[in-house]
């Protein structure tokens, strides 16, 4: 038995190559029909960048079936819907042993594709070999397109978890992609009193007021003031950085008050210059987030199950392993009008 899976073999340029399936799963170990794999910003500069993240995260906002495990593993039957998660903490890493379990060493690796065992590709596959660890079942109710988006859930519902945003804050959400989108909701779930998304694109703007959003602007000199009339003059509480632009970063930061929180989720690929003066003498809290925990996964499912947060709109294509390449080009163009593309493996 073989498989199909897409691998990155250059600079904007990748292969699919076929590898014969193991007949027998090592132990702790399962096999996961792909139904759909989501392409995200990370995928793109994996392809871009001829492959300078590790091969088992191109393609890792997945959902599939579990199609066969090892003698082992309990828990999991054949035919069980499941998604990609990270495992709960180990327990017996530095960072659990030193009572940090939110910051388990070895989830952590998980999550980037590091962990010992990692599969050697991505799930833009027709199938793939996970640790039972791994995999987390679906909740009953979601659709697959509605599994396939919840590791992106998870990443932003652990962003805005990691925030600590107050009820009631005045909370600005910069940037109106997927993540963004996503962020916003989550953000308004935690119960923002005043919320308000920063987008440049006319169609992620109409993305936003589709889900509920009634301040949506383009950035500017009208969007600063907005902020500053809801704010009584004194800027966000919140803001959530969600594009990822290295320059954005301090204008970002000059929509904070004073005491106020800054939350990076979207990732520059480029240094960024920044006052920190300014952010030191207006005492700024900066959060950083990256990844998630296996909680995330379970909390960023109960989201969309009950209607919190709505995912399924955000998906605008559905494409074949054949034609990865060239919707990686468009995506990494910026002149699309997708917010978020399901790979099939079966088209």
């Amino acid at each position: 038995m073989t498989t199909s899976y897409a691998q990155v073999n250059g600079v904007s340029s990748l292969a699919v190559v076929q590898e014969e399936t193991p007949a027998e799963l090592a132990p702790g170990t399962v096999r996961v029909s792909i139904t759909f794999c989501g392409i995200c910003a990370t995928d793109t500069h994996n392809y871009t960048s001829g492959g300078q993240i590790p091969a088992s995260v191109f393609g890792h906002e997945w959902t599939g079936v579990i199609a066969a495990t090892a003698d082992d593993v309990t828990g999991l039957p054949v035919g069980t819907r499941v998604i990609a998660s990270v495992g709960a903490a180990c327990g017996v890493c530095a960072q659990c042993q030193a009572g940090h379990p939110g910051h388990c060493d070895l989830a952590f690796a998980e999550a980037n594709g590091v962990a010992p065992g990692s599969p050697t590709h991505g799930a833009f596959a027709q199938s793939l070999v996970v640790s039972q660890r791994r995999v987390m079942p679906v909740l009953d109710g979601l659709s697959d397109v509605e599994a396939a988006l919840v590791e992106p859930t998870a990443v932003t519902f652990h962003a805005v978890r990691r925030t600590h945003q107050d009820l009631g804050a005045i909370v600005v959400v910069q940037g109106a992609g997927p993540i963004g989108l996503l962020t916003a909701q989550h953000a308004r779930h935690a119960g923002a009193g005043q919320l308000i998304v920063i987008e440049p694109n006319e169609e992620r703007r109409k993305a936003a007021t589709d889900l509920g959003f009634t301040d949506v602007l383009a950035p500017g000199e009208a969007a600063r003031n907005r902020v500053l009339e809801v704010s009584d003059g004194l800027g966000a509480d919140v803001l959530y950085e969600c594009t990822g632009v290295a320059a954005l970063l301090q204008p970002s930061a000059e929509l904070v008050r004073r005491g106020g929180t800054l939350s990076l989720l979207g990732f520059p690929m480029t240094d960024s210059t920044v006052s920190y003066g300014d952010w030191q003498i207006r005492e700024l809290t900066v959060i950083g987030s990256l990844a998630y925990t296996r909680d995330d996964f379970l909390g960023a499912q109960r989201a969309i199950a009950d209607g919190s947060v709505k995912v399924a709109g955000l998906h605008t294509g559905t494409i074949g392993l054949g034609e990865l390449a060239a919707m990686l080009d468009e995506l990494d163009s910026g002149r699309t009008a997708h917010a978020k593309v399901l790979l099939d493996p079966s088209l």
